[in-house]
């Protein structure tokens, strides 16, 4: 089998899919990545048998069919030092050579009849997402999760699907995130599996893979897994074990006080509280007062800090403490020059943030004797 393509085109496939690679595994052949050519047209397939991708290649010539293991880690440092637009891979039974002007490397391959099948996209039931939507929705979900739980659904993103609309959810049990994004339907009626939850890695590997914001995303959801074809790639993934805590009852703002906040203030406000807090002291208290918001931290082995700014609130005084950490994350995925809103109960009570486009993120307050 022989072929040739641009380096750049080949480097960028193997870098995506590089990312399901297991660094560890009891199954040695997990760690190459398969190359198949068939009738004119080269995809490179991975898995680490929970997540799959295949990424079709562009501008590959070539007139063979066949299959070889590439090993990802020394194809990638060969691909990262050549510097030739395009090279050419020879495959023979029992050896890979891959040649550029001036340059040949030689390297073993295992048998590719040894590695696992990886689904491709065939379904025509399917939801069609924006490619931009779902992209900024993983985003501002993602960093929610739990990855250290017991609880396996906390370590994923819910995929919670209506007939126009589709709204990831993720939560640790002390914040929850939940964006809503528009959908279409196609052949749709029904999921299989209603309220499916994705591997963070599948959901931090289909953001990655959205690089046109005009561009589809048709995702399939079935019994046990999903498959999610977006431009060249396609990536199938398990779902993951467990039941999704009941996020609905969470984000009702009901009564309360409302302030609105501008982000990039906000942001470089709660920045300066945290860097007076302590692994042993992580509160900050946020007292909210007539047009005004004062941040005071106070470590013992640290320091103290006050920080004020103006905001708009004209509700009765209410002072809460929250981990500065999960407000910073929060404020991270939002355009500094939008604002948000922030509805407050109490001090004992969650804060539900809210923003004009269908954004929202529930923070359980610190105990206030901590």
């Amino acid at each position: 089998m022989k072929l040739q393509c641009h380096r750049s085109t080949l480097a960028t496939a193997l870098q995506i899919v590089g990312t399901v690679v297991p660094t560890r595994t009891p199954k040695e052949i997990l760690r190459n990545v398969k190359l198949q050519v068939d009738t004119g047209t080269a995809t490179l397939v991975a898995t680490d048998l929970e997540v799959g991708v295949r990424v079709e290649l562009t501008g590959v010539e070539t007139d063979s069919n066949g299959e070889v293991l590439l090993p990802t880690s020394r194809m990638s440092s060969i691909l990262r030092e050549l510097t030739d637009e395009t090279i050419g891979i020879e495959v023979t039974e029992t050896s890979i050579q891959v040649r550029t002007t001036g340059s040949e490397f030689t390297l073993s391959s295992e048998d590719p009849d040894e590695f696992p099948d990886v689904a491709t996209f065939e379904g025509e039931q399917y939801l069609a997402i924006p490619g931009a939507a779902l992209r900024e929705g993983i985003v501002r979900t993602k960093f929610a999760t739990d990855q250290e739980s017991t609880r396996y659904a906390l370590g994923g993103i819910l995929l919670d699907p209506t007939s126009d609309a589709v709204t990831l959810v993720a939560t640790d049990s002390r914040r929850l995130a939940v964006a809503a994004l528009p959908v279409r339907p196609e052949g749709f009626e029904e999921p299989a599996n209603p309220g499916p939850v994705i591997p963070s890695k599948a959901m931090k590997l289909i953001e990655k893979t959205i690089t046109d914001d005009q561009e589809e995303v048709q995702v399939a959801i079935n019994a046990n897994d999903i498959l999610v074809r977006c431009g060249q790639s396609t990536i199938s993934s398990r779902l993951v074990e467990g039941r999704f805590p009941d996020y609905s009852k969470l984000i009702d703002t009901g009564g309360g006080s409302v302030a609105t906040l501008e982000v990039d203030s906000f942001h470089t406000a709660v920045r300066q509280a945290d860097i007076v807090t302590s692994d042993e002291s992580r509160g900050v208290d946020f007292s909210f007062d007539k047009g005004q918001l004062t941040l005071k931290t106070v470590a013992a082995d640290v320091g103290e800090s006050t920080v004020e700014i103006p905001v708009a609130y004209d509700g009765e005084a209410v002072s809460i403490s929250f981990d500065p950490r999960y407000i910073i994350e929060f404020l991270r995925v939002l355009k500094p020059e939008s604002t948000v809103s922030l509805h407050l109960s109490d001090s004992e009570s969650a804060a539900v943030f809210r923003t004009d486009d269908g954004y929202t993120y529930v923070v359980m307050p610190l105990s206030r004797d901590r």
